[in-house]
């Protein structure tokens, strides 16, 4: 009788032994897809291979490092990695780079900032652009973070935009949030005020060589204190991080597994899944109704005069989109 893998398509199959060119084919497809609203062919041996990726319960363990342009995300992530690496742990690395809002380019030297060694074969990194998606992470991320989980990777860190307040589409996708602060920016004060400290379950001061380290880290302390203590629950560490004196990352590492460790001994586990699969499942409804109204209207010539009302002020935005849904009414999108 054929093993279940053996019956896999053959991209899927070359994916799940590790064969990186196969696991750069699948993530290019996905993006792709992602762009284009759909497989191009789901008939056609590599698209069935990446469809038989995309189902299924991610065995990695995903971090999402999150925090304003300009905290040494990259940097970070870079020191991370190779300490990950020492540890005999796979890693992926997905890089999310800003999009130009008049090209859609984006710079994606992520690596450069890393400084990644490029033979490793334990250690995969891949930069994409955020194509103007709101909350911090390019749509496609879902899909790469699951051929990366495929490859067999123990983790897997994904890099945010670093979008301020709106950066909490990383909760989508990641097991445990990094929270990083530069001390040197004040941006912890403006992310405290914020309020996006809620979302991080390790915080990070990072570059804490520098003045105000001390400062930063006093004033997470401070208001993760106000926060009622409750039995069972989780409550994030504030951690000092510094490349140039290369410390603190032996501790993010152990800070990310003793979460990962919180997730499976109880319920909070279970919710976090659910809540990824929720905006997992948001993200790919939202990109199959643009498809199936926004492709049409552009054709019949609705969405043009739709915006030039909008823009004349003839009309209410909402009002607009409601028209779009109740005037335009395609079949079916592709599957």
């Amino acid at each position: 009788m054929m093993a279940a893998r053996d019956m896999l398509p053959d991209l899927a199959r070359r994916v799940r032994s590790g064969d990186r060119g196969a696991v750069a084919r699948a993530l290019t497809i996905v993006e792709r897809a992602s762009l284009d609203g759909e497989l191009h062919a789901p008939a056609a041996a590599e698209e069935a291979g990446v469809q038989a990726l995309l189902a299924g319960v991610i065995r990695a363990h995903v971090v999402g490092i999150t925090g304003a342009p300009g905290s040494g995300k990259s940097t970070l992530i870079g020191h991370l990695a190779v300490h990950l690496r020492r540890q005999g742990r796979k890693v992926g690395i997905l890089a999310v780079d800003p999009s130009s809002p008049f090209s859609g380019g984006a710079v994606l030297g992520d690596r450069l900032r890393m400084g990644l060694p490029a033979d490793d074969p334990g250690l995969f990194m891949r930069s994409l652009a955020s194509r103007g998606h709101q909350g911090g992470l390019a749509l496609s991320v879902f899909g790469m973070v699951r051929v990366l989980d495929a490859a067999g990777m123990d983790l897997i860190l994904v890099e945010t935009v670093g979008a301020g307040q709106n950066d909490v589409g990383v909760l989508g996708v990641a097991h445990t949030v990094v929270l990083v602060f530069n001390p040197a920016a004040g941006d912890e004060v403006q992310a405290l005020k914020a309020g996006i400290v809620e979302i991080g379950d390790v915080m990070v001061v990072n570059k804490s060589d520098l003045p105000g380290a001390d400062e930063a880290y006093r004033a997470i302390m401070s208001v993760l204190g106000l926060s009622p203590e409750a039995p069972g629950l989780w409550r994030p560490p504030v951690l000092q991080v510094s490349s140039v004196r290369q410390s603190g990352f032996a501790e993010l590492a152990d800070a990310v597994e003793q979460h990962r460790r919180y997730l499976d001994s109880g319920p909070a586990g279970a919710q976090r899944r659910r809540t990824q699969a929720e905006w997992e499942l948001r993200a790919a409804l939202l990109a199959a109704l643009e498809r199936r109204y926004l492709g049409a209207a552009r054709e019949s010539g609705l969405w043009g005069q739709l915006v030039e009302q909008v823009a004349q002020g003839r009309i209410a935005s909402y009002q607009a989109a409601l028209r779009l849904v109740g005037d335009n009414r395609p079949g079916d999108p592709t599957p």
